[in-house]
């Protein structure tokens, strides 16, 4: 499967929801999975590997936030056959804070048909 059609299948799946964001994950994310963020805190790191941290991170994430909604746009793709660009908007209020609604850019890069690694990039200023 292409790059391409691996990040159609990643926006469609965020558009449709969480059940089907954790189906992707174990469809096309690498055992050995690299997920870096932008920033990282104790309780989360910005840099884990492996599908089982990636899987943890998710279930922090919707564990310490209400998701009103999530939105996925792409796959923007260029040169490069293994590598595609989405971008996110979510709709979230934190457990212990205000509502904010966020804009990401999730950086993937594709080798024998899964995911081996994510960054995620914000829009800051």
């Amino acid at each position: 499967m292409s790059a391409m059609e691996i990040g159609q299948a990643l926006v469609s799946a965020v558009n449709q929801g969480r059940d089907q964001e954790w189906q992707f994950v174990e469809q096309y994310y690498d055992a050995a999975i690299t997920s870096i963020e932008g920033q990282g805190t104790d309780e989360m790191p910005a840099r884990i590997e492996g599908v089982d941290a990636v899987k943890g991170k998710h279930d922090w994430f919707y564990g310490n936030h209400e998701v009103h909604s999530t939105k996925a746009e792409g796959p923007y793709v260029g040169h490069r056959d293994d590598q595609f660009v989405v971008r996110f908007e979510i709709d979230a209020t934190p457990k212990d804070g205000e509502r904010m609604q966020m804009t990401e850019v999730g950086l993937y890069t594709v080798a024998d048909g899964k995911i081996v690694q994510e960054e995620y990039l914000y829009l800051m200023g």
